[in-house]
């Protein structure tokens, strides 16, 4: 069945490894993105907000290519249609804006057609795209995930963020893509940083899943990709090694970067001195930042088939961060 009149949705950025689980784990953000999906006579789009600036329109576009992809998995055949995007997630800065235009993409083309396929099965499709299951998965079931992809089928976990844990994240105007911060990554590591990975991201998980603030600092280091991508972000070094002493529980970069994002407890007398910390160290490498305090976003996608009520524009007004 397609809904000719159309349906929207609304889904979370999204930061992936935090420190040492390089491509499995992944967080839902309370930055969002909102998509409306109508079948149309000729294919059109129709963006707002500053972070959409440059995005193609035409179908070229990614939500439209991934939506043809759901089309083809389904069987059914819609060459054309209307697409309104609005989203408040920075371009290529570590917070998964490629993520969530495909999880996005694919979630409304499905809803469009009626939902034929799973979450499952939208699941593998998208960690296909991204190579890996971290910021898609994230998007798509909310929460913190944690996640394996074998090339063709991805399996997770979902743990409820804790009520005490907020997220301060300090992005730099400037943008990094993931290939070039995949590219200063070595090709073999040492079984001793191997091992350490291993064992501290492990431990993350288990100190996420049962409230363990006193060793999510701890267990948050890493030796897989940050090490090599400081050279790529100016003050990273330094906020990495000192953060915890500013009131951080924890410190990484979010995803490939150039985004930091701490984890912080909601209770913390230090949250003023944190913000202060970390942008005062960007400026004094010479890199401009904002700063923005966040939830872990309990919410994936969220569908809407009731779009007749009022204009997508003025469905999100109220709902868009200031």
């Amino acid at each position: 069945m397609i809904r000719s009149e159309g349906v929207r949705v609304k889904l979370p950025a999204s930061t992936a490894n935090l420190g040492p689980g390089f491509d499995t784990l992944g967080m839902a953000l309370s930055l969002y993105a909102w998509i409306e999906m109508k079948v149309s006579e000729q294919t059109s789009f129709h963006f707002y907000g500053d972070e959409m600036k440059g995005i193609p329109k035409d179908k070229s576009n990614l939500v439209y290519q991934v939506a043809q992809m759901v089309f083809d998995e389904a069987g059914v055949q819609i060459p054309d249609i209307e697409i309104s995007m609005y989203s408040e997630i920075p371009l290529t800065r570590g917070l998964g804006s490629s993520a969530s235009a495909i999880v996005g993409g694919m979630a409304a083309a499905n809803a469009l057609i009626g939902s034929p396929l799973t979450d499952a099965k939208l699941f593998d499709m998208a960690a296909a795209l991204e190579k890996h299951p971290d910021n898609v998965g994230a998007s798509l079931f909310g929460g913190i995930i944690t996640a394996i992809w074998d090339g063709t089928h991805a399996d997770y976990i979902r743990m409820e963020p804790h009520e005490d844990l907020e997220v301060l994240v300090v992005i730099p105007e400037f943008q990094l893509s993931t290939s070039a911060a995949r590219k200063v990554l070595p090709v073999q590591i040492s079984r001793e940083d191997a091992v350490f990975n291993i064992s501290h991201s492990s431990l993350l998980v288990a100190a996420l899943s049962s409230g363990r603030f006193d060793l999510i600092g701890t267990s948050m280091r890493d030796r897989l990709h940050q090490p090599y991508r400081a050279s790529l972000v100016p003050g990273m070094s330094t906020i990495l090694r000192d953060a915890s002493n500013h009131g951080a529980l924890g410190i990484a970069l979010s995803g490939a970067g150039p985004t930091l994002l701490a984890l912080v407890d909601r209770g913390s007398q230090q949250k003023h001195n944190l913000e202060s910390y970390l942008i005062r160290t960007m400026n004094e490498h010479g890199i401009q930042v904002s700063a923005r305090w966040l939830e872990p976003s309990k919410d994936g996608v969220v569908i809407y088939t009731d779009v007749q009520t009022e204009a997508f524009i003025d469905m999100i007004k109220g709902e868009v961060k200031a």
